[in-house]
């Protein structure tokens, strides 16, 4: 069966990558990936470059979007794609996610000002290059890291930002079902993003796999760049066992980075490419 190879996570200057949809083309050229989703958080605005870079350079691009939910706390990130973007749901829900946004940036600079780090909003904003992306965290972590709060943004955001540090905050954040449920309703395909990075133990994960196959979940993410050997064959066994498809990603956030686009290997068949509304010839 005729299959192209792949990477369906990687992510732009639109959320918190670095890269242009140019430049993400370009590389994933040069690496021999001829089909790519372009994912960033809580946003589709990348795609139309990217489809445009993409038809200009005989790669196929297929839209995408990565859903920062979360489940009693725990990050669950959602994949979609192939979701129509003109969908009223999907204008309802990234208009919510937008706003959400903002309210999360003032309250973790709230909490951030209480522990000694001041920034300002102007400050943060400055790291976003587009006034339509919803605001991301590692924007608060570059800005601070400028002023010298930490020795990189990672560091800044690991000491600070995540989850039971001083300055998290996950207001307005969805859960995977409400972002499986708003991926269907839009036409879409969904897929568990990175499940090794999940941090539950692996009975509840399957308990929340199933409750979401029940919502319209179509994939888990085995094939991942930080996944293990081990790792890849167990949660490509969970996806067979749940009757869902195996999916793939780098995650690629910068160029020249540990993640690299292309890597690891992966390949969509005549099948999932249908679900991707990708037609392979």
């Amino acid at each position: 069966m005729l299959n192209l190879r792949a990477d369906l996570h990687i992510h732009t200057y639109y959320s918190d990558g670095l890269m242009s949809p140019a430049e993400v083309v370009a590389v994933a050229k040069n690496n021999g990936v001829r089909l790519i989703a372009v994912t960033d958080h809580d946003c589709m605005l990348a795609y139309p470059e990217v489809k445009d870079a993409c038809g200009k350079n005989g790669l196929t691009a297929v839209n995408g979007i990565e859903i920062s939910a979360y489940e009693n706390g725990v990050k669950v990130h959602t994949l979609g794609y192939n979701l129509n973007a003109d969908c009223a749901d999907f204008k309802s829900f990234s208009g919510s996610l937008f706003k959400a946004s903002v309210s999360r940036m003032e309250d973790i600079l709230y909490k951030l000002n209480k522990n000694g780090v001041r920034l300002s909003i102007d400050e943060v904003l400055n790291e976003r290059k587009f006034p339509s992306s919803p605001i991301h965290a590692m924007y608060i972590a570059r800005a601070a890291s400028k002023k010298g709060y930490g020795s990189t943004p990672f560091a800044f955001y690991v000491e600070y930002l995540a989850q039971g540090k001083c300055a998290y905050s996950d207001i307005g954040r969805p859960s995977p079902e409400c972002a499986v449920e708003l991926i269907a309703a839009c036409g879409g395909f969904s897929s568990l993003a990175h499940p090794a990075r999940i941090e539950m133990e692996k009975t509840v994960l399957k308990n929340l796999v199933k409750k979401l196959k029940a919502c319209g979940l179509g994939g888990i993410e085995g094939v991942y760049s930080t996944h293990t050997v081990k790792e890849t064959a167990y949660y490509k066994e969970m996806a067979s066992a749940f009757n869902l498809f195996v999916t793939g990603g780098s995650d690629t956030h910068i160029n020249g980075g540990k993640k690299i686009i292309g890597s690891p290997v992966f390949h969509v068949d005549k099948t999932l490419a249908q679900k991707l509304g990708v037609e392979i010839q």
